[in-house]
C-alpha cells in the first residue's frame, strides 16, 4: 500500500532535483506530473510512480521490477509506454525520471 506522505516527500524531491533541467510539476488525469517541455515524462499514481519509457529495452528493465506493471488510467486502456513503479523501489524513481527525460529529449 502506498504511504501518501512518504510518496508525495520522494515525488517533491525529484521535482526539485529535475527543476534545473526544466521539468516542472503540473497535473495529468489528476495525479501529480512531472513534465518537461509541456509533456508529461513521470506522474505519482495511487500505485507507486509512474514514469513513460519509449525505449522496449529500458520499459522491460522497469516492468522486471517486483509489482511494476503498464500504467491503466482507465480500466482496459493500459498505455504501453508508461510504467507504474511500487514505492518499494523508491529509490530508483529518480534514475527512472532522469531516464524518462532524456527519452523525452530523443529523437
Amino acid at each position: 500500500m502506498l504511504d501518501r506522505m512518504a510518496a508525495g516527500s520522494r515525488y517533491d524531491e525529484i521535482a526539485a532535483e529535475l527543476a534545473s533541467r526544466g521539468v516542472q510539476s503540473g497535473k495529468m488525469f489528476g495525479m501529480p506530473t512531472l513534465k518537461a517541455d509541456g509533456k508529461a515524462i513521470a506522474g505519482l499514481t495511487d500505485d507507486g510512480m509512474v514514469f513513460k519509457l519509449p525505449d522496449p529495452a529500458v520499459r522491460e528493465r522497469a516492468l522486471a521490477l517486483d509489482g511494476a506493471h503498464l500504467f491503466e488510467p482507465m480500466a482496459g486502456r493500459q498505455m504501453k509506454e508508461w510504467v507504474v513503479v511500487p514505492q518499494a523501489h523508491a529509490k530508483q524513481w529518480l534514475s527512472l525520471a532522469e531516464t524518462a527525460l532524456t527519452l523525452r529529449a530523443s529523437p
